[in-house]
């Protein structure tokens, strides 16, 4: 099942595309999954994120 995504404007200077969109090329992303990346980055660090737990990244199979 795919994650649904919140969708916005971003509007950000030419110049600061082109650096994301270099870096993004260097790590094989979309602009867009590098901006989200050093996001969730930031994010951590900040200690805004909840850590999942197991059971909830991988949920169980339902009983057969």
């Amino acid at each position: 099942m795919a994650r649904e995504r919140k969708q916005f404007p971003l509007r950000i200077s030419p110049e600061l595309y082109e650096i994301y969109e270099t870096w993004a090329a260097d790590e094989f992303r979309s602009v867009n999954a590098q901006i989200e990346a050093v996001l969730m980055d930031a994010a951590r660090q900040a200690r805004r994120v909840r850590r999942r737990r197991p059971s909830e990244e991988h949920p169980a199979p339902p009983p057969p």
